[in-house]
């Protein structure tokens, strides 16, 4: 299973990803509120937490949103 870390996902908005975090707070959360439910998800994968399929399916829908909007903004 592997990690949807952002900066791998979309590398050629590193610089533009630091900026956000840095001068936008809403931005910074929902990037940060991302890798945690990545990390979340990674670990209920890798067997080292367990979790309801439900439960894994809601945080990958989560996470999901959270990626849209945070390429929106990088995009924007």
């Amino acid at each position: 299973m592997e990690k949807h870390d952002i900066l791998h996902e979309f590398p050629e908005y590193k610089e533009k990803a630091h900026d956000l975090k840095v001068n936008d707070p809403h931005f910074r959360k929902v990037y940060d509120e991302y890798h945690e439910l990545d990390h979340e998800i990674h670990r209920i994968e890798m067997g080292s937490e367990v979790s309801s399929d439900d439960y894994l399916h809601d945080l990958k829908v989560k996470r999901a949103q959270h990626k849209d909007y945070i390429y929106q903004s990088l995009k924007g």
